[in-house]
């Protein structure tokens, strides 16, 4: 396909080359000792482009039959390498069109991603590094260029129609999260893949409360509204600068529950520092297990026993409620 492309620019190359070459030994032949070579060659040029700057010499009868073929020539063949330019993207597109479909139809339990924003973009390049199967649906142009440009697996349509996201592979998907620009569109491809395949999990982007209610009962698994997720982790941050991350746990209906998982650095917690998990009696005192640690190299031990030795470099990750949490935070504070 790329082949028969690259043939075909060869030839209007040629095409125009051979045209310049021809029409520039006309106007020498016919124009006489008057007419140089550079002559002869910006005739043509202006000739082909019809710029209208006027003759070099004076032209003879004969001349200007030439000129007459020269632009025929000239804008019938710019008249047919439009109409192949044409050809050639309705080719490209519908051929890569069909290396998609084919390329879909051969995923099985993967993922869809409805929009390619800023949010989209980062789902994305998570999957790609994990190495899970996905499909983006995007209608915008500009960022299908971008998709391509990753190589991304994608369809080049309209998510809120039923066709683009059977064509996606929505019913053999395992997941739809959908991250599109507006509510209202959110709302309307949550509704539509959840019609088209009653198992998959489907996680909704929202930008108000009162959409998160309504992408419930349309049939999102879970909603994220971002801005209150990154305003709640915000300002625990600010409060506690201390605190490397923290994660809140929701119930279904939205209701915040009372335990929360919270990332602490070492270095900031003197206290702990060179003893063991049993002699920092964190459960003893405050009801908190120290679930995971994670050092600078990248090691992480999950679920680690008693005796092992915390040290600057380290991050350990604590869950329990958050009243005890907060109890925590307070005697580091002192």
């Amino acid at each position: 396909m790329f082949n028969l492309f690259k043939g075909r620019r060869l030839k209007y190359l040629l095409y125009f080359g051979a045209l310049v070459t021809i029409g520039s030994a006309g106007f020498y032949s016919i124009g006489g000792e008057e007419w140089t070579v550079i002559d002869s060659i910006y005739m043509t040029i202006i000739t082909l482009s019809t710029v209208g700057y006027g003759e070099v010499h004076t032209l003879s009868e004969a001349a200007k039959l030439w000129a007459i073929l020269v632009i025929v020539f000239g804008v019938s063949g710019f008249a047919v390498i439009i109409y192949e330019l044409g050809a050639e993207l309705i080719q490209l597109n519908t051929y890569r069109s069909r290396t998609m479909r084919k390329r879909i139809s051969k995923l099985k339990d993967h993922y869809i991603i409805c929009g390619f924003g800023r949010m989209g973009a980062v789902i994305a390049a998570e999957f790609h590094k994990k190495k899970i199967p996905f499909v983006v649906v995007e209608f915008n142009e500009t960022k299908i260029g971008m998709i391509q440009e990753f190589n991304y697996i994608h369809i080049h349509g309209d998510a809120t129609l039923d066709d683009t996201l059977i064509e996606a592979g929505i019913e053999g998907g395992k997941g739809i999260v959908v991250v599109l620009d507006n509510d209202q569109d959110i709302l309307f491809v949550t509704m539509s893949a959840r019609n088209l395949n009653q198992d998959a999990y489907i996680i909704s982007r929202c930008a108000k409360h009162d959409t998160g209610k309504k992408l419930k009962r349309a049939g999102a698994n879970k909603v994220v509204n971002p801005y209150i997720t990154g305003g709640h982790r915000m300002a625990e941050l600010l409060i506690s600068p201390y605190v490397e991350d923290t994660v809140s746990l929701e119930t279904p209906d939205d209701v915040a529950i009372d335990f929360s998982l919270e990332e602490f650095a070492i270095e900031h917690l003197n206290a702990l520092n060179g003893k063991s998990i049993a002699d920092c009696k964190l459960r003893e005192d405050y009801g908190l297990l120290i679930v995971g640690i994670a050092d600078e190299d990248g090691q992480s031990i999950l679920n680690p026993g008693s005796e092992v030795i915390l040290s600057s470099g380290q991050k350990i990750m604590l869950i329990g409620s958050r009243e005890n949490l907060s109890m925590f935070k307070n005697d580091i504070r002192k």
